[in-house]
């Protein structure tokens, strides 16, 4: 089948998944959405979705649906674009409407596939990074706030002609390029997140106030070697994130001089991204459950399985699922946890 001929369904119509399915309806290709709620829906199919930011500006509607129940042909391809949280059930209710030799391809933060190949199958299962960055302003209005690229890649083979393929659709949002190893990239970014989004989100600063803390790089590089400790036992090769940060190079002297490169680096991050704020820190105040789970609690769990000590990592998970259940508060106060204690 021609590339053309493909048909697509996004599930979710928050700012990545609406902005995919926005630029890749625009350059003509098959594409359906799923949101949540009817009137959503209805304002995607009658009024369009409307786009501004890196991208450019313009409007655009498509069939949409409030649940994939309600989808009336089966899809070539599925983009996952839920957050992590609902992402199961959503894998599931897919089984209906994707085609036997359809794939689902992952669009969530943390890393996300092996659970999804529990639904669907690991060999229809591609992981994508998503390195651009948007928000929803209010329904139906999406701002693309940088640019950037995806990553394609499947968990269990070589990029193929098909892969290929769909990285060329795809770079009707922004380019997009295969890998065979996603899973190191995959992991590359859910540490960045497992620092950033979890950091920022027990204490409440926004990224460069953070980061201006010696105590709270002192947490960030530990997070950072915990998870690279479990990625060894894992057998997973860590990417370069964002082509600059080498998470093996950051961590590879034990003396003064290279600490204090990590702490610079660390703080030119923090000046360059100052106004930053932790998306898991967003999830908290609008009262929604964080995806801390596929992020910090990926490394937690396999540590477990290893044998490895990640007590780092562990408490920032117990201490996100606290705030979740409104037992613990926001606060730079968290960093005096005893937990830290060694990080004074």
């Amino acid at each position: 089948m021609k590339a053309s001929e493909l048909s697509f369904l996004v599930v979710g119509a928050g700012a990545v998944g609406g902005i995919t399915a926005a630029f890749m309806k625009r350059a003509g290709f098959d594409v359906e959405i799923v949101c949540k709620h009817d009137d959503y829906a209805r304002l995607i199919s009658e009024r369009g979705l409307e786009i501004s930011g890196a991208g450019g500006r313009f409007r655009i509607s498509m069939p949409a649906w409030a649940s994939v129940a309600d989808v009336k042909e089966k899809k070539d391809i599925v983009l996952l674009a839920t957050k992590a949280t609902d992402m199961i059930e959503a894998a599931k209710s897919i089984s209906s409407v994707l085609k036997p030799d359809g794939y689902l391809v992952s669009l969530q933060n943390g890393i996300c596939e092996d659970d999804l190949a529990s639904v669907v199958g690991r060999s229809r299962v591609i992981g994508c990074i998503v390195g651009w960055g948007a928000t929803m302003e209010v329904q139906g209005r999406l701002f693309m706030s940088s640019t950037g690229d995806y990553i394609l890649g499947y968990t269990d083979r070589e990029p193929d002609d098909f892969l290929l393929s769909l990285a060329e659709i795809m770079s009707a949002v922004v380019p997009a390029r295969t890998t065979n190893n996603i899973m190191g990239h995959l992991y590359s970014k859910l540490i960045i997140n497992s620092c950033i989004n979890s950091l920022g989100a027990v204490c409440g600063l926004f990224l460069g106030e953070m980061l201006s803390l010696p105590k709270a790089r002192r947490i960030f590089i530990e997070i950072i070697r915990e998870a690279i400790e479990v990625a060894d036992m894992l057998n997973v090769k860590v990417e370069v994130f964002g082509g600059r940060l080498d998470f093996y190079k950051f961590l590879k002297k034990n003396n003064s001089f290279a600490d204090l490169k990590r702490h610079f680096l660390i703080r030119v991050i923090g000046y360059k991204y100052r106004k930053l704020k932790s998306s898991t820190l967003q999830s908290l105040e609008r009262g929604r459950l964080t995806e801390i789970d596929y992020l910090n609690g990926f490394i937690l769990r396999n540590g477990r399985n290893f044998g490895i000590p990640v007590p780092v990592n562990a408490a920032l998970v117990e201490m996100i699922h606290e705030i979740e259940l409104g037992r613990r508060k926001i606060s730079v106060q968290n960093f005096n946890d005893p937990i830290f204690d060694r990080y004074n």
